[in-house]
């Protein structure tokens, strides 16, 4: 098992969606590995694409210094370049998928790495899981805006994410109110409903739509009319772009082959838009957030969160413990195996106490 003596070269990379906290990150494992170990840093450009491709940066200490509030990431990303599926497409148009693992192993050699710490969500940590079956020294960083890893409570990017969203449904509210509208919110967040869920709680919407609790379309346009009855002209919907009628699928806006995750959710804000206007004659408007989610500065709490993860990764790499990912239990920072945190979704539980909150104070998750 390693020791702090024996790591003298390790590698950094990010992968998967882009998030803010990312730069905190990077910084929080390089610093202390500068600093207090003389350790050298090797930056993997745009995810495991550059251990493939052997594009890669030095970083120094200038280099990881100043970058705590940046969005993003200076090492660059991809959530298509999955080494055990590599993507090529032939001339046809064909996409066909190589196992380029061996080559990833083989430049991680030739750089002389003594640990790679792979920052990101269930699918760069299932590659990282993968790698370390294979015998490289690997730690995790989890970070994805959708929350749904299940080895940590939490993953930096999320907070910011909400923050976005809840900025836009403020103001969504005050044009909704004046109009006499209802405005459908479509957030991001996958398979999993916790954007949707935690932005339209702290945003007042009136209708949370999330994958976890099935929608009655008949539950949506009753609590519209009922609004109405109580002079509300207008209501709000947030709706998560995995949320699905009961009985329905979730829906697709497209199928990328070459991607790793080649489903694409998207157009469930306009489904529902459509709804209600059918069934009530009210005018409804849809705005779909998107990639607004993934941009922008940190908040404070995604720092730190970030930097508290950092400085865990490197203090297990020095330690020897690999094959770990960093986690928030609680309010400690510990460490679960890379096996455990990808093992499955990370879902909103529908008797949680934050879907029980939202009843409470009279928010409809389109089933009641």
């Amino acid at each position: 098992m390693a020791t702090q003596h024996s790591l003298h070269k390790v590698g950094i990379l990010t992968g998967g969606g882009d998030c803010p906290g990312l730069n905190a990150a990077i910084r929080a494992v390089a610093k202390p590995a500068i600093l207090d170990y003389g350790m050298e840093i090797i930056g993997i450009k745009d995810g495991f694409a550059g251990l493939v491709q052997n594009k890669t940066v030095r970083l120094d200490y200038e280099d990881v210094s100043g970058i705590l509030t940046r969005g993003g990431t200076i090492l660059g990303t991809s959530n298509k370049a999955d080494p055990f599926r590599w993507p090529e497409e032939k001339k046809e148009g064909e996409t066909i998928f190589r196992d380029l693992s061996s080559l990833a192993l083989k430049n991680y050699h030739e750089l002389g790495l003594d640990c790679l710490f792979c920052i990101g969500g269930d699918g760069t940590l299932t590659a990282a899981r993968k790698f370390h079956e294979l015998g490289l020294n690997i730690i995790g960083i989890p970070k994805t805006i959708d929350n749904d890893l299940s080895g940590t409570d939490l993953s930096f990017g999320f907070d910011t994410a909400v923050l976005n969203a809840t900025e836009a449904i403020d103001k969504i509210h005050t044009t909704a109110e004046s109009h006499h509208r209802v405005m459908v919110v479509e957030t991001m967040g996958r398979y999993a409903g916790w954007i949707a869920l935690h932005a339209g709680l702290a945003g007042g919407g009136d209708i949370i739509l999330i994958p976890e609790i099935p929608y009655d379309p008949a539950c949506i346009t009753a609590k519209i009319r009922e609004r109405g009855r109580r002079g509300k002209r207008y209501s709000i919907i947030v709706v998560a772009e995995g949320a699905k009628a009961k009985g329905g699928e979730m829906t697709v806006d497209k199928v990328i082959e070459s991607s790793p995750d080649p489903i694409r959710l998207g157009g469930i804000g306009r489904q529902v838009a459509e709804l209600i206007e059918t069934s009530t004659g009210i005018e409804t408007r849809v705005t779909v957030l998107g990639h607004l989610l993934r941009g922008g500065t940190p908040t404070p709490f995604d720092r730190i969160l970030a930097t508290r993860f950092g400085v865990k990764a490197l203090e297990l790499a020095v330690k020897g413990h690999f094959g770990q990912m960093a986690c928030l239990h609680g309010q400690e920072i510990s460490s679960v195996p890379l096996s455990e945190a990808v093992n499955r979704l990370r879902l909103v539980p529908p008797d949680s106490a934050l879907v029980k909150t939202a009843r409470e104070v009279g928010t409809s998750m389109g089933d009641e």
